[in-house]
C-alpha cells in the first residue's frame, strides 16, 4: 500500500500536470487579481469620457463599438478558438481533456466599451510584449482624419487645404504638367505663402528651367515667391537664368553687383566693382556703382599711408588715439568721420581731406557738419565747433549758422561732455525761447536763464528760479541786481 503511495506521488512530482490544490487556486486568483487591477489603472488613464466628439478606434483602424468591428472581432475569436480546438484534437484525446472549453469572453458591454473580459495569467508586461495577442485597451482618441490614409488619390485642392492645415502630403503622385500647374494654381488661391514655396520647391525639381520659367511668366504671385526664396537660399545662378529670361536686365545686373559682397579680398572687390560699372544699372544705379569704387579706392590709399604713420610714430594724434579697425570697406559717414578725426587739417587736394570726400561724393552740409562736430567734440577741439559754425557776410560781418539747428548742437556737444561756458554760448543762439530755456535749466546754464527771463521782464520766474541756485553764488547776485534794477518795466 506505501509503494503505491510512493509511485503516485513519484508519478504527480515528475509529471507536467499537478494535481488540484487549494494553493494553486489562491496563487492563480492572486494573480488574476493582480492583472486585472493593471488592466483597470491602464484603462483609467487611457479612457475619458469627456471626449465625446472624438471617436475610438482599435488597432486595424476600425471604430471601436461599431457594429462592423463587433463582428470582426467575434468573428476572428470564433475561428481562433476552432483553429486551436482542432490542433488539440490532432494531438491526442489525453492532452484535450485536460483544458476545459473556454466561454466566450465578449459581453454586450465589452463590444461596445472596447475591453476584453477574458482571464489571462499573464504579467502585464509579458501581455504587453506578446505581439501574437491582441490588445483590445482602447487607444488616446484623435479624429478620424488622421487615421486616413495618406496614400490616398487626394485632388490638387484637397492637398493644398491638407498643406494648409500642417498635414504630411505627398507631391510625387502629380505627374503630368496639368497636374502639377493645377496643383500651383489652387495652392496660389490658397493665399499661403508655405504652401505657394513647397509646391515651387517640387516643381523647381521636376520640371526643366525653360518650362517652369514659362509657366512662372503668366503666373506673377508664385513667380515673386519664387525669386524671393532664390534670393533667400542664394541660388544665384537659378536666380540670374530666371531674371535673364523675364529680360529683366537691372535685376540681374542688381544680383550680380550684390556678389561683392562676397568677395574678401580688397584688391580682388576693387576689381570686381570696377567691372559692374558697365552693367547695364539704370543712371542713378550707375552713378552709385561709380561712388563705390571711388570711395573703396581711397580708403586703400588712406589706409595704406596711416598704417605707415601709425607704425611710424611719426604723427602725433595717432599716437594720442591709436586706430581701433581699418577703414577699408567702411561706409561713406564713416570714412568722413575717419578723416574729421584724424586729417581735419589737412589741405583740400590730398584724398584724405573731409572737404576732399565732401566734394568729391557730393555730401550735404547739414551731413557733414553732424559727422564733422562729433569727431572735433571727441577729441574736445572747441575751437574747431567754433569755426564750424562762423560764417562772414560780404561785409565782413562774421556770424554763427547752423544748418542742422543749434538745439542739436547743445544736444551733441553735451554728449560729449562739453564745458557749461561752451554750452551757454550756443544755448544762447537758439532761437526758440522756451526751447532756449528748457535746454538752460536742463544742462544748468543759469546765466543763459536769467538773462531770458530778464529780457521776457517776467519777475514771478526770475524770483522763483533764485531759490534753485547757490546761496552767494555769483548768479544769486545777478539775480538781485537785475530785480533791483528800477529801470526794468516788470510785466508781472
Amino acid at each position: 500500500m506505501s509503494r503505491a503511495r510512493a509511485d503516485e506521488e513519484e508519478y504527480w512530482h515528475s509529471s507536467k500536470f499537478r494535481a488540484f490544490t487549494f494553493d494553486d487556486e489562491d496563487d492563480e486568483l492572486s494573480q488574476l487579481k493582480e492583472s486585472k487591477r493593471a488592466v483597470n489603472s491602464l484603462r483609467d488613464i487611457v479612457d475619458d469620457d469627456d471626449d465625446d466628439d472624438l471617436e475610438r478606434v482599435s488597432w486595424s483602424g476600425e471604430p471601436v463599438g461599431s457594429i462592423s468591428w463587433s463582428i470582426k472581432e467575434t468573428a476572428s475569436s470564433s475561428t481562433s478558438s476552432l483553429e486551436g480546438r482542432d490542433s488539440s484534437l490532432q494531438k491526442g484525446s489525453s492532452s484535450y481533456a485536460a483544458f476545459p472549453k473556454q466561454v466566450s469572453s465578449y459581453s454586450l458591454s465589452s463590444l461596445f466599451k472596447g475591453r476584453n473580459k477574458l482571464p489571462s495569467f499573464q504579467s502585464l508586461s509579458d501581455a504587453l510584449s506578446d505581439t501574437g495577442v491582441k490588445n483590445y485597451t482602447p487607444e488616446l482618441r484623435r479624429p478620424k482624419a488622421e487615421y486616413k490614409d495618406y496614400g490616398s488619390d487626394w485632388s490638387p485642392r484637397d492637398t493644398v487645404r491638407r498643406m494648409q492645415r500642417g498635414k504630411v502630403c505627398s507631391l510625387e503622385r502629380f505627374r503630368s504638367l496639368q497636374d502639377k500647374l493645377v496643383l500651383l494654381d489652387e495652392a496660389v488661391a490658397g493665399h499661403d505663402g508655405n504652401v505657394i514655396t513647397a509646391v515651387l520647391i517640387f516643381l523647381k525639381r521636376t520640371l526643366r528651367r525653360e518650362i517652369l520659367f514659362r509657366e512662372l511668366e503668366v503666373r506673377q504671385v508664385a513667380l515673386c515667391h519664387l525669386i524671393h526664396f532664390l534670393k533667400e537660399t542664394g541660388e544665384q545662378k537659378l536666380l540670374l537664368d530666371l531674371l535673364r529670361f523675364l529680360d529683366r536686365t537691372e535685376e540681374v545686373a542688381l544680383s550680380q553687383y550684390r556678389e561683392h559682397l562676397n568677395i574678401q579680398d580688397v584688391e580682388k572687390r576693387r576689381e570686381f566693382l570696377k567691372g559692374c560699372i558697365g552693367l547695364p544699372f539704370s543712371a542713378e544705379d550707375t552713378s552709385h556703382i561709380q561712388d563705390h569704387y571711388t570711395l573703396l579706392e581711397r580708403q586703400i590709399i588712406i589706409e595704406a599711408n596711416d598704417r605707415h604713420l601709425e607704425t611710424a610714430g611719426q604723427s602725433e594724434i595717432f599716437r594720442k588715439y591709436p586706430r581701433k579697425a581699418s577703414i577699408l570697406n567702411m561706409p561713406l559717414v564713416t570714412t568722413l568721420f575717419y578723416s574729421c578725426f584724424y586729417h581735419y587739417t589737412e589741405a583740400e587736394g590730398t584724398f584724405s581731406s573731409p572737404t576732399n570726400l565732401k566734394k568729391t561724393f557730393k555730401i550735404p552740409d547739414k551731413q557733414y557738419v553732424l559727422t564733422a562736430l562729433a569727431a572735433r567734440a571727441k577729441l574736445r577741439a572747441w575751437d574747431d565747433v567754433d569755426a564750424l559754425f562762423t560764417t562772414k557776410n560780404w561785409l565782413g560781418y562774421t556770424k554763427k549758422k547752423a544748418p542742422i539747428g543749434f538745439h542739436r548742437v547743445v544736444e551733441i556737444l553735451q554728449r560729449n561732455n562739453a564745458p557749461v561756458q561752451v554750452l551757454q554760448e550756443y544755448v544762447r543762439l537758439v532761437e526758440d525761447v522756451e526751447t532756449r530755456l528748457n535746454l538752460a535749466t536742463k544742462y544748468k546754464c543759469h546765466d543763459v536763464v536769467i538773462e531770458t527771463y530778464r529780457d521776457l521782464k517776467d519777475r514771478i520766474q526770475l524770483t522763483a528760479y533764485k531759490c534753485k541756485v547757490e546761496r552767494g553764488s555769483a548768479e544769486e547776485d545777478k539775480i538781485n541786481s537785475i530785480l533791483n534794477n528800477m529801470q526794468i518795466r516788470w510785466k508781472n
